[in-house]
């Protein structure tokens, strides 16, 4: 290190601005976090995000070994297949997927709230929840000024902007990046994993990851989320012991309201949703789930009945545009505030940890002398747009997740419909090419070029 190491400011505490945070303190680096949200435990972290290799790989490098442990320990039963349905609950195709004994290698299922808790643990002296950004000020001498809606501020060599699609830093040091809407929308619900609602899945549906293809153009995802802990916070009997030793030592348990559940979100253009769809929420959103899914299997119906009405949430689904390169600085981005995508490949997650990996990668050689601060920033943008916003263009146009997708129009959606159907139900079946479709998963789930 040299005599002066950076302090690095990071706005906002998703996965990708705290996994920074944990790679700079692990290197002996500064570093302070400021989350717009008033606790740890507030916000959109109830639901699944899938870690593949690439984002298994970048907190394995930036977490303390007992940290990464922990985060293995609280990741969900991992997937046993992927599957395509239809919504009558028929199965098209079923892949068999990699075990997850291995640690970066292996597909995990997180819940978001615990991922959030697993990576604020050792953190909590550097991170300050109700910090709303509102601004900020590159001064003379290099450092730069963060300025908060209570009238704090928090200054630093290097801003990094890690607050999300709609980043206030983003609107600021580059004012022409479009945000736009992706044409389709989303209903997510939890359902608490009881034995009569798992009675309701298939086998199969119940041990994986499960893709709905339904008639008409609305489309669904399951994904059932067990955990080594019980409805009342405690290890599970069965659990290893020295699984359950870490988890009893683990602080971030008490704070972790996450329980099994069956992630159950279903999807469609836009046009097919009310108006007001954003500004519906609880037992009126589940509602308008059910409405438009009248025609779907009953078991589906039911679990959809059964959601907890506080989890049922709209989200209008977004994509960024390309963004030619800019000058570097001490203010940079990450994740969703640079590139965000639709979740249509599963990658948001893991391209933010990629990126918090490589920026941390960057800033420890700017602390040892080997380059500037702003030549380290400027090797991490030239490396991170490329694959950032192909992650883009990947998400949003091959998954179904644009609006303007054919499987969505009136006639010729169920020609498209019947193709989708057609190509997953052969590729299951030969056997080289279940083969080939299930490495090229994890192949794109674990590039790092």
């Amino acid at each position: 290190m040299v005599a002066n190491p950076p302090h690095v400011v990071i706005i906002g505490a998703g996965t990708g601005g705290l996994c920074l945070a944990q790679g700079l303190r692990r290197a002996g680096i500064g570093v302070s976090v400021h989350e717009r949200h008033a606790t740890r435990a507030d916000g959109l972290l109830g639901y699944r995000v899938g870690i593949g290799p690439t984002g298994s790989r970048a907190l394995r490098e930036c977490l303390p070994p007992e940290l990464f442990d922990i985060f293995a320990v609280t990741c969900a039963r991992g997937p046993r297949y992927f599957n395509v349905v239809t919504e009558r609950l028929r199965q098209t195709a079923s892949f068999p997927l990699r075990p997850d004994t291995d640690d970066v290698g292996a597909e995990r299922s997180v819940a978001r709230m615990t991922l959030r808790q697993v990576l604020l643990t050792g953190l909590e002296d550097a991170v300050e929840f109700d910090k709303t950004f509102t601004h900020y000020e590159q001064r003379d001498d290099g450092t730069v000024t963060a300025h908060f809606a209570d009238g704090t501020t928090a200054t630093g060599d290097l801003l990094v902007a890690a607050d999300g699609t709609h980043s206030a830093v983003r609107r600021q040091y580059l004012p022409h990046a479009v945000i736009r809407d992706a044409g389709t929308i989303n209903i997510a619900t939890r359902i608490p994993l009881t034995e009569h609602t798992r009675s309701l899945l298939p086998e199969r549906v119940a041990q994986g990851i499960s893709l709905v293809f339904g008639a008409g153009g609305t489309m669904g995802v399951l994904h059932v989320m067990e955990f080594k802990w019980d409805r009342n916070g405690d290890v599970k009997p069965g659990v290893a012991a020295a699984d359950a030793d870490l988890l009893r030592r683990w602080p971030g348990l008490r704070h972790d309201t996450t329980r099994d559940n069956i992630n159950f979100i279903i999807w469609s253009t836009a046009r097919r949703f009310p108006a007001d769809v954003l500004r519906r929420r609880g037992d009126d959103l589940v509602r308008l789930a059910q409405d438009l899914t009248h025609n779907w299997h009953p078991d589906l119906r039911e679990l959809l009945a059964r959601s907890d009405p506080g989890s049922a949430l709209p989200i209008r689904v977004s994509t960024s545009e390309p963004v030619p390169a800019w000058k570097s600085s001490t203010v940079t981005l990450l994740g969703d505030a640079i590139h965000t995508m639709t979740p249509g490949r599963g990658v948001g997650a893991n391209t933010a940890l990629r990126d918090a990996a490589l920026l941390c990668r960057q800033v420890r050689l700017a602390a040892a002398g080997e380059k500037t601060l702003v030549q380290a920033v400027a090797d991490y943008e030239a490396a991170m747009l490329p694959y950032g916003f192909a992650r883009v263009h990947d998400s949003l146009h091959r998954s179904g997740t644009s609006g303007d997708d054919r499987i969505y129009r009136p006639v010729i959606g169920r020609l498209a419909l019947l193709g989708a159907r057609g190509y997953f139900g052969i590729t299951s079946r030969v056997p080289r090419l279940r083969r080939k479709f299930v490495d090229d998963f994890y192949t794109y789930r674990g590039e790092e070029d």
